[in-house]
């Protein structure tokens, strides 16, 4: 698929922001492409959909030139990482609502990897009925301002057997679900560069609890805040039932403010239970072949009936 093209939409108020702030988060480059953040994305992601086995993959893959639409596709940087020099072999098309598909072809270009794109609401993305192979959406369906209904559409798209790979953010503890709305609010009235900004402090937090190494015993669960006992990093106990704020020893302040970015700055960022999601696959005609829940979020392979 050499042809690229580029298509915009009516589309809402919150969807504009979140193309805006993706647009963004996904220019900066230098916050996300270095070997230590796109080693630790590839293999959450191989462990994710594939329970760390590169042969899953080739197997989706095998028996012919495959049409992947990376529905959501950003700056590329979950399909180069997950598909990588595969996508040589197969048809990619990247949609994102946000001018993130500049750098996408941008990056796909840099690394010989072709690939066509598309500026436009995946919601609504027109595509054939039954012409795609594998629908992969990391990270995305969350950020729409209806997630069953963009899925079910895109579910529409892929032939019999094919699948429908994503992920999606799961609801969180009492705390937690508060602070991440009144964090995302705060943030909403500021442009993105102010928001980058008014974030650091909290990125430097949790790079200071990090730090810490330290422990603390929870007796028992804490069901009136959704805290079950256990040992914890003090850093983890805050970032799961207080507030995020994303560490790793191994990534660079401007690192971890890039992951925190990406969950406060949209507007739209819902929050899932795994019924839900069930729910959606269902309602899509999507048989379930396995839904993987992590504090984090759940990992969907699913398969059009």
């Amino acid at each position: 698929m050499s042809r690229e093209s580029t298509s915009r939409d009516a589309t809402s108020a919150s969807q504009r922001q979140t193309a805006h702030a993706f647009g963004y988060k996904w220019a900066r480059r230098d916050s996300y492409e270095s070997p230590a953040v796109r080693d630790a994305a590839r293999a959450w992601l191989l462990a994710r959909y594939c329970g760390g086995d590169a042969t899953v993959l080739d197997g989706w893959l095998a028996g012919g030139r495959k049409r992947i639409v990376d529905a959501g596709c950003g700056a590329g940087f979950s399909a180069l990482l997950f598909f990588g020099e595969r996508l040589r072999e197969h048809d990619y098309l990247g949609v994102d609502i946000s001018s993130a598909v500049d750098v996408a072809r941008e990056r796909f270009a840099a690394v010989g990897v072709p690939g066509e794109f598309m500026q436009h609401d995946m919601a609504t993305v027109p595509l054939a009925p039954q012409s795609v192979d594998i629908v992969f959406s990391e990270g995305v369906l969350h950020h729409t301002d209806d997630p069953a209904a963009t899925l079910k559409h895109l579910s529409v798209a892929l032939r019999p057997g094919g699948l429908a790979l994503f992920y999606v953010y799961a609801k969180k503890s009492v705390i937690r679900e508060f602070t991440d709305d009144w964090v995302r609010a705060q943030l909403a009235p500021l442009d993105d560069a102010a928001a980058w900004a008014a974030l650091e402090p909290l990125t430097k937090l949790g790079k200071a609890l990090g730090e810490l190494g330290a422990t603390v015993h929870v007796p028992e669960d804490v069901t009136l805040l959704g805290i079950p006992r256990g040992e914890y990093d003090v850093q983890r106990l805050f970032y799961w039932h207080v507030c995020k704020a994303f560490f790793r020893s191994d990534f660079t302040l401007d690192e971890m403010n890039h992951v925190n970015f990406d969950w406060f700055r949209p507007t739209n960022c819902h929050r899932q239970s795994p019924d839900e999601v069930r729910a959606w696959c269902e309602d899509a005609q999507l048989d379930v072949e396995a839904l993987r829940v992590e504090e984090a979020g759940m990992t969907v392979v699913a398969r059009r009936q």
